[in-house]
């Protein structure tokens, strides 16, 4: 039987007692309360490993520090003592130190967001906009080859509307200094078949 359904599911406690108590299956704290995360659909798994492979590559080639994690701890700045969300990627440039739960810092963080779970990935994306350091988040579609991208404006303020890229755009990433065309993600999923291979636009 799976630990989780045999565990009680506690109500309103914090960060601290949620990393103390979380089963080894994914869960989110929202507000207080555990959520559990549905397990991710072989085309989302397909994009999300592909773009952290993209996003290596970029870094591994600019010589820098900052590192790619995949379904990373994320505590937001508001309400910090009662939330711990799990985005399926995010790029910080601060150590990470052992036993070290929370991404310090993060300065890029991606959703793949799915039909069943819109609701639920947007709630996330308006506690990211209030990390300090976060840049740039993704909101990339796992139903049709299509994102959604918020960028910090040079006043700190973020934009009221996301960008909205499709399949003939080009993703500019402009935190770590990647341009990528968005079809290039979703290579290996068939959302991609008949659309041809790209060459290494990454740049």
């Amino acid at each position: 039987m799976n630990t989780a359904v045999r565990r009680k599911t506690p109500h309103h406690i914090t960060v601290d007692e949620f990393v103390a108590w979380a089963p080894d299956d994914r869960w989110e704290l929202i507000d207080g309360s555990p959520r559990a995360m549905a397990p991710a659909s072989a085309t989302r798994g397909i994009i999300q490993a592909r773009f952290a492979t993209i996003l290596n590559r970029r870094l591994d080639a600019q010589g820098s520090d900052c590192v790619v994690v995949t379904e990373p701890a994320i505590v937001p700045r508001v309400r910090s003592r009662s939330n711990m969300r799990v985005p399926d990627l995010a790029v910080t440039c601060s150590s990470v130190e052992p036993g070290q739960i929370a991404l310090p810092d993060p300065l890029l963080i991606v959703e793949i967001l799915s039909p069943t779970n819109e609701a639920e990935t947007w709630e996330n994306v308006w506690t990211y906009v209030s990390i300090p350091s976060v840049q740039e988040v993704l909101v990339l579609r796992s139903a049709t080859i299509a994102a959604d991208l918020l960028r910090r404006r040079p006043d700190a303020t973020w934009p009221e509307e996301p960008v909205q890229l499709g399949s003939d755009d080009e993703l500019s990433l402009q935190c770590i200094g990647l341009t990528v065309p968005l079809a290039e993600l979703y290579i290996g999923t068939y959302l991609a078949r008949g659309i041809g291979r790209f060459t290494s636009a990454s740049h």
